[in-house]
């Protein structure tokens, strides 16, 4: 503790005798609502990320990976269009696909259901106005979770506008969306509504994407806002199975082949049908200027078909709960601050079919199941603006998780019901500001993480009672600021030690199940750097340069499997190194590039790590022309990814059955896009 103490005000002196208060950037503009500070990023203890519509509208509008991977410590993969997996300091080692272990929220909402998983390939790509990511472990406010948080925001309309936008692209990529936004005195609305389809580079990869999206806000009184959010979305995409080495490298686009006992993607029809039906409410009301609630509600229904290789699985899924925030503001003689408190809960029920998969047709029943869990989460946080800048966060949560699972398929039924040890997670964080330009922190903040549903009842179609929760604690020191005039940097440090790491594991057949792996070591370093200035030049009017640097240093410990020995290898499916670096220009005439320079290192597939990934480099650009035309904003533009045409896989099968890991990427593609705004 003294050790991480000292760090903290080391890193702190040295920064500050680097700052200048001549910067033309200021960090007390960006206000987050991460760890419900709401207040400027430059006073956050915590790491935390944002990815607004400037970084968002710089690759070709149709997907969020490309901007999230400009996040140190972030990595978001897409195995074929339409199916994401995302890691945050390498918390996907448990995601064969989909997104787990990172929660979600929606506008306030928790998008994440009950069981775990978050259909984050459901979300529409013009929805969303901004991202926040919370690294590391934050189940202080936000409950279980080892990987962190993602905050998404739609925007509240200022004005009366539709806009249409379009893309249109190489290996069949189309786009249109049709958005229009009401923004009277009391009541602000936005609908949208956006088709997105693709070929896919592989075969056995189009994905089809129709989302219909509302939003209403309502002024109901001087200190009472109602807002309500709803989405319906129909998703379907192909699964093209992985490859082995030598499959890869004699042709990447080929989609899973026969083998002497399963048949090939391709006969099996295998792919995804997602319907989902997503609805919550939240009533803000301020009680005086100290006092504030926020209660929300939500739900959802999914119907869920999975064609896969070795069954054929329908799911039909409902969830809901509620999210309650109350926050008291202080002012004492010599400190001030704020207390948030409150709770959320979640309910969920998916029952499971599981037939004979006869060439994409259901056939005889093989398993009928049924998974419910409840989850209940109890918080409350203070914060206090300590004398001489110094801010000090206290938080903890109360954890109440609880699972059932019924199987009726047999005789007789079984059923089994599974609570987990209520879990208190604490963090505290304390952060000195030395100037308008310069803070540092430290935080110390524990995670826990149970098995997902997918986890104990995995494509196997058993049910392991088993498998035990993670935990861990991190270590953090943190610094952000700007110096010599332009520059601006965020940097982050930090060491979390995890128990009981749930990994993923295969069967010959290619099932995957789940296992604890004893534990991890996981050592990192983030550094964002970038470079701002503005010139009077029609040419160009503004320049930023900046570049995002991920050191991954994560290894098991304490790890044997079938009597073989893995501890201190490197932590399967993480690249020790990534680096991101990317160029902005724009012209008083209304032209604008944006360039974008990407290295990811080799990355082990396997516990053993016999097989590794090779590394890669990508490079894409994006030239446009944004303008007014008789007080019509438009925004016209080419882009191209991959342009060196890189084969490399994006969204590896981890330890996979015979080597077959290998889901390979788009090659070089082009797309050419626009915005119209009617006022």
């Amino acid at each position: 503790m003294r050790v991480f103490v000292f760090g903290v005000f080391f890193i702190s002196s040295l920064l500050a005798r680097a700052q200048r208060e001549d910067t033309i950037r200021n960090l007390q503009e960006v206000v987050v609502q991460a760890f419900a500070s709401e207040k400027p990023l430059l006073q956050v203890a915590a790491s935390v990320a944002i990815v607004d519509a400037k970084e968002l509208n710089r690759f070709n509008n149709s997907s969020f990976l490309p901007a999230l991977n400009t996040i140190a410590g972030v990595r978001m993969e897409e195995r074929s269009p339409g199916s994401f997996r995302l890691a945050i300091r390498g918390s996907s080692l448990r995601s064969p696909f989909g997104v787990r272990n990172v929660k979600f929220y929606w506008n306030g909402l928790p998008l994440t259901d009950g069981g775990g998983n978050t259909y984050f390939n459901l979300v529409d790509f013009n929805s969303v106005s901004q991202i926040e990511v919370i690294k590391g472990p934050s189940g202080s406010l936000y409950g279980a979770g080892m990987g962190g948080v993602l905050l998404l925001n739609s925007s509240v309309p200022t004005k009366n506008e539709i806009q249409l936008s379009a893309v249109v692209g190489s290996y069949g990529l189309q786009r249109y969306q049709l958005q229009a936004t009401v923004a009277e005195r009391k009541v602000k609305a936005t609908i949208l509504y956006a088709h997105q389809q693709a070929d896919g580079y592989r075969q056995q990869t189009a994905m089809r994407r129709d989302a219909l999206n509302l939003e209403l806000q309502v002024q109901l009184a001087s200190k009472t806002i109602l807002r309500s959010t709803s989405f319906y979305t129909d998703l379907f995409y192909q699964t093209p199975g992985a490859l082995t080495k030598a499959q890869y490298d004699q042709d990447p686009r080929q989609a899973r082949l026969a083998t002497a006992t399963l048949p090939s993607a391709i006969d099996q029809q295998a792919a995804i049908y997602n319907q989902t039906f997503y609805s919550g409410a939240m009533l803000d009301h301020q009680w005086n200027s100290n006092w504030s609630t926020t209660i929300g509600i939500f739900g959802s229904v999914s119907d869920f078909k999975n064609p896969a290789i070795t069954n054929y699985e329908m799911r039909s899924e409902k969830n809901w709960g509620g999210r309650m925030e109350n926050q008291f503001s202080f002012d004492l003689s010599s400190t001030k601050g704020k207390m948030t408190f409150g709770g959320e809960f979640q309910f969920f029920n998916s029952p499971i079919q599981n037939y004979q998969n006869l060439k994409g047709v259901s056939g005889n029943l093989q398993f009928n199941d049924e998974l419910k869990s409840s989850l209940a989460t109890v918080f409350a946080q203070s914060e206090f603006d300590l004398p001489h800048n110094f801010y000090l966060t206290l938080g903890a949560s109360g954890n109440f998780i609880s699972y059932q699972f019924n199987r009726t398929s047999t005789i007789p039924a079984i059923q089994q019901i599974r609570s987990f040890e209520p879990v208190l997670i604490p963090r505290v964080a304390l952060l000195k500001k030395w100037s308008e330009h310069l803070s540092t922190y430290g935080s110390i903040s524990k995670g826990f993480s149970p098995p997902t549903l997918a986890e104990v009842r995995p494509s196997t179609n058993t049910y392991n009672d088993s498998l035990r929760a993670e935990t861990g604690i991190n270590y953090e020191l943190g610094a952000r600021g700007n110096f010599f005039k332009n520059f601006s940097f965020d940097f982050a440090l930090f060491s979390l030690q995890q128990s009981e790491t749930i990994v993923v594991q295969r069967q010959i057949n290619g099932s995957d199940f789940f296992v604890n792996a004893g534990g991890t070591s996981q050592l990192g370093t983030e550094l964002m750097l970038s470079y701002s200035n503005q010139f009077s030049s029609l040419l160009i009017s503004a320049l930023n340069v900046w570049s995002s640097y991920t050191r991954n240093n994560f290894a098991f410990n304490r790890y044997i499997k079938n009597q073989q020995d893995y501890s201190y290898k490197s932590l399967t499916g993480v690249a020790p190194i990534v680096l991101v670096s990317g160029i902005d220009l724009k012209s008083k005439t209304g032209f604008y590039l944006s360039s974008t320079f990407s290295y990811v290192d080799a990355i082990p597939l396997n516990d053993a790590n016999t097989d590794f990934a090779a590394s890669y480099y990508l490079i894409g650009s994006r030239l446009g022309w944004a303008s007014t035309v008789k007080k019509m904003p438009i925004d016209i533009w080419l882009g191209i990814d991959n342009a060196t045409d890189e084969i490399y896989s994006l969204g590896n099968d981890l330890n996979a059955t015979g080597g077959r890991y290998y889901n390979a990427a788009a090659g070089r593609n082009w797309y050419v896009g626009f915005t119209f705004r009617f006022l």
